[in-house]
């Protein structure tokens, strides 16, 4: 069992402007140094975004998740990590060759990759439609996308809480893991299917876990975070 004090939380700003996310991150102040940028907010205000938090001497998480063909996937990695992101995720089903060249893109960039495994949304019913195929086991999924990232160099991979402990069983320390999809005690799951609290992640062997909604849309997001900081001391 991890200890849950090495956990990093990261925040999600998961919002369409740099204004909207730069009060999210003054309003938390000291409280966090990590945050997510995702496909929303880098679509709407570009790489000046994440050059923006940087000057606020904050860590990024850059969550683009790409998958494409391997070529594509080289210059794309190494175009955002030179913006200074401390994470960037690529899909983990785009297969050895595409992993093995977006870590050749990271490549002394100081920006380590997450693999994404199985999204926190999918249910076993809904990825076995997407993949064709039953899904019986969610665990043995995410081990199989685990093992290319593994042996394409990745610092980790992205999993749900579910399958947190199963990934760090097999791979100890040589994997770190994200779990996205986290929530306080009480909240909806709203559009995830599979999700946790800090703590019960961090129990697991989770090395980072990304809040949004449960932060971000509180009354009071400074309570809320601190209710997780409490939840991980």
């Amino acid at each position: 069992m991890a200890s849950v004090a090495s956990v990093t939380p990261i925040v999600a700003l998961d919002v369409g402007s740099t204004g909207a996310a730069l009060e999210i991150v003054d309003t938390l102040g000291d409280l966090c140094g990590f945050y997510k940028v995702g496909g929303e907010l880098f679509t709407s205000e570009g790489p000046s975004v994440v050059r923006t938090l940087r000057q606020r001497s904050v860590s990024v998480f850059l969550d683009l998740k790409f998958h494409d063909i391997p070529n594509t996937v080289r210059g794309a990695v190494r175009s955002a990590a030179t913006l200074g992101a401390s994470l960037l995720t690529v899909h983990a089903s785009g297969g050895a060759a595409m992993l093995e060249a977006a870590a050749e893109g990271a490549r002394d960039t100081g920006c380590e990759l997450l693999a994404v495994t199985v999204l926190t949304s999918l249910s076993s019913e809904a990825l076995g439609s997407a993949w064709g195929r039953p899904i019986s086991d969610m665990e043995s999924e995410v081990l199989r996308l685990a093992t290319l990232a593994l042996d394409a160099g990745f610092h980790g991979v992205v999993c749900s809480g579910r399958e947190v402990a199963a990934v760090r069983a097999a791979y100890g320390s040589r994997l770190a893991t994200l779990v996205p999809g986290v929530r306080l005690g009480g909240d909806a799951t709203q559009d995830q299917s599979r999700v946790v609290t800090p703590r019960a992640a961090a129990e697991a062997g989770a090395r980072y876990v990304v809040l949004g909604r449960a932060v971000t849309a509180a009354e009071s997001p400074r309570d809320a975070m601190n209710l997780v900081l409490a939840d991980l001391s």
